[in-house]
């Protein structure tokens, strides 16, 4: 018998191969320009102190042309620096943690909705498969007005859970940054559901005293991708607003869209959210440079609304009794996942390194002119960044992602847990995670950080952050209490 030749993928070092390409593409203006750079040198050298002198001498300057050229780079110069975007910091944010008597246990959520959809058993066991599959944990929480039986989701209710989650988010945030309330020159709030007269900007002003000339938003409707909406809001107004911070809320008010009806797809929001808020500090002022956390990057926003099933697959209707609740379509997922597509592909050339970019376009000619059955080649979003914050939408949202991205376990770690400990808290959710990951200590200098978040229209969002400094573990924040036990581990179905 002829020798078995040997399995080429295991005794030779791919990776060692694929991580010299990548040296190679991502360094090939240094490594040509170093051996340009020795040439001459070398051959300066060569030449005497005569000759050099000779060459210098040669040179004829004449005032004009000196004036001239000093005017023109002076001019160049000034042009460039007036036209180059104001750097956006954040300088810090807070997180609200829920107080303990909020907590929603699977045996209290389950008895409650007994209670409520008692005429409906199909309905109760729907909620039972969904919690157990959900990926939520024990600790996850509601509002006050949730608990009673049935609920009872007043307009005062509703804004007793938004003055808690917002003003409680707000002192923390004043209390880590040392922010006075008259140093606010702008602020953001978005709130997807809840919108009242006066609004929730209008709320905050109030009862901080914010000063008359404040620029107050308040978005609404936008789902659970607002927040990375609300960052570029910030963004655009701190490049013609020198000088400024700009607080920015997100939340979600659960208190008026609990659902009692019986549709299945209006019964899913009620098992995955929860409630949830942060507040963060955006600046573009010099002073902030040094003790800002992250820098922001980039900005990109996706927008499918124009697709008829893609602007209904998150919908707000009544149900045949006249209920009013979210109504998620089956199409969800695989709408998601085109979003992220085109989301990734205005992303891609924006941070992946070269080496990425020229694989990504040989395969993309080799499926056009050679072979269409050729496997897409999926870029490598390893490369180009160190953390990931995908929005804890439910279990399924973060699978796909993973799955699509190529995205080991430890970098979806963040959003996993934050979905445990602390459910869907809609926009917020992205700063849950990152506060996860400060937690566990893994932020150094350097480092960057990808936020995706999806939300109603439909829309698929993404923020770049650099981090600024090396950040210490907090002391204090919603994951103080219980960093140490994470991550645990989440069964594929936890009986109930």
């Amino acid at each position: 018998m002829p020798p078995i030749l040997p399995d080429f993928s295991n005794s030779v070092k791919l990776k060692y191969v694929k991580l010299g390409y990548q040296y190679l593409v991502n360094h090939i203006l240094t490594l040509t320009l170093i051996p340009i750079m020795a040439g001459i040198f070398l051959e300066v050298l060569r030449l005497g102190p005569d000759e050099i002198l000779k060459l210098w001498t040669s040179l004829h300057f004449d005032l004009v042309q000196i004036l001239c050229s000093s005017f023109l780079i002076i001019f160049i110069a000034t042009v460039y620096f007036m036209s180059k975007p104001r750097t956006v910091f954040l300088v810090d944010y807070a997180c609200f943690k829920p107080p303990v008597t909020c907590r929603v246990p699977f045996s209290t959520f389950m008895e409650h909705s007994r209670l409520i959809l008692s005429n409906n058993p199909k309905s109760v066991e729907f909620q039972m498969r969904i919690l157990e599959r959900s990926g939520l944990g024990e600790e996850t929480c509601l509002p006050p007005a949730i608990h009673y039986i049935p609920p009872n989701p007043t307009m005062d209710a509703a804004r007793g859970e938004a003055e808690l989650v917002i003003f409680s988010a707000m002192d923390a945030l004043f209390e880590k940054t040392g922010l006075k309330p008259k140093d606010i020159d702008i602020l953001i709030v978005n709130c997807s559901l809840f919108s009242p007269t006066p609004s929730l900007s209008a709320m905050v002003i109030n009862k901080y005293k914010l000063r008359s000339n404040i620029r107050s938003f308040n978005l609404s409707g936008m789902g659970c991708s607002a927040g990375v909406i609300s960052i570029d809001l910030a963004r655009d107004l701190l490049q013609v607003h020198p000088n400024s911070n700009a607080v920015v809320v997100s939340t979600e008010i659960i208190t008026p869209n609990y659902y009692q009806g019986n549709e299945r797809a209006m019964l899913l929001p009620n098992c995955l959210f929860r409630m949830g808020g942060a507040a963060l500090l955006l600046s573009n002022r010099r002073s902030e440079r040094r003790r800002a956390k992250y820098r922001l990057v980039h900005v990109v926003r996706t927008h499918k609304g124009s697709d008829d099933k893609a602007y209904r697959c998150v919908f707000e209707e009544e149900d045949k009794e006249g209920k009013v609740g979210i109504s998620l379509s089956k199409d969800l997922m695989a709408i998601a996942g085109e979003a992220l597509k085109s989301n990734i592909t205005t992303m891609g050339p924006l941070v992946l390194p070269a080496s990425e970019q020229l694989l990504f376009l040989l395969t993309l000619i080799g499926r056009k002119i050679v072979n269409p059955k050729w496997k897409p080649y999926i870029p490598d979003f390893k490369q180009a960044f160190e953390h990931f914050c995908i929005h804890a939408g439910g279990r399924a949202v973060i699978d796909e992602l993973q799955k699509n991205l190529q995205l080991s376990a430890e970098h979806c770690e963040a959003s996993r847990m934050t979905l445990h400990r602390f459910g869907n808290t809609s926009s917020s959710s992205l700063w849950y995670e990152l506060g996860y990951i400060e937690a566990k200590g893994r932020m150094r200098k350097g480092d960057r950080v990808w936020q995706i978040a999806f939300g109603s229209g439909f829309k698929c969002n993404s923020a770049v952050w650099k981090c600024n400094r090396s950040i210490e573990k907090p002391s204090e924040g919603p994951w103080a209490d219980c960093i140490d036990r994470y991550p645990v581990h989440i069964p594929e179905v936890v009986k109930l």
